[in-house]
């Protein structure tokens, strides 16, 4: 049986800043800062929902995250802005690397996107990046409500693949989650998707 990669799709595969070029149209130099704290949010947000078991879905986290954002920077969207920014985290653009990675790999590894988000994002995010093919299944959080880091979402991941945390690594660029990983007993690898990034502890 070959080992499981599971991987992570929101900035690790799929690039969440590819909502920049959208923002700059909207607020120019504001653009970089508005993603980054909407994306930082949005993460935020999912952490307390699984705290106070209060789940919903990864959708309305990215979605609340989007009005505070605007709120915390004082930059106000129109609601049709609004939609347009929310509808393009449907076709985010993967990574330059991912394609020709994810090939070479799927002749050794079974390949899983493992993802916060509902299957039906994560499976337009695939298809749109033309990555879809190359995974033999998709594994949500969505599925038993909660979110990573949850030990219940790693032991979830194991038993949808019928697979042995010793032979199961999640591949991700979120420090939280490969720690959380680790945590649980699986294998895990960070991936430095900038060269300012830093892993957090």
């Amino acid at each position: 049986m070959k080992p499981t990669l599971a991987f992570d799709v929101y900035g690790t595969l799929i690039n969440t800043h590819g909502v920049v070029a959208l923002l700059e149209t909207y607020m120019g130099e504001h653009a970089m800062v508005f993603s980054e704290t909407w994306r930082a949010k949005q993460l935020e947000y999912s952490f307390r929902r699984g705290l106070m078991k209060q789940y919903v879905h990864f959708s309305i986290c990215t979605k609340d995250a989007l009005a505070f954002t605007c709120e915390h920077l004082n930059l106000h969207l129109t609601q049709a802005q609004q939609d347009s920014l929310l509808q393009s985290y449907k076709t985010l653009p993967a990574f330059d690397d991912v394609k020709k990675s994810l090939l070479r790999l799927s002749e050794r590894f079974t390949l899983i996107a493992f993802s916060n988000g509902e299957r039906s994002s994560v499976e337009s995010l695939l298809n749109y990046a033309q990555i879809d093919s190359l995974f033999n299944d998709i594994v949500s959080a969505d599925e038993i409500s909660t979110f990573k880091p949850n030990p219940d979402i790693y032991q979830h991941l194991l038993t949808r693949t019928n697979s042995k945390a010793g032979s199961t690594w999640l591949i991700s660029s979120n420090p939280f989650d490969v720690i959380g990983a680790k945590s649980f007993g699986l294998q895990a690898a960070w991936v430095k998707r900038s060269d300012n990034a830093v892993f957090d502890p």
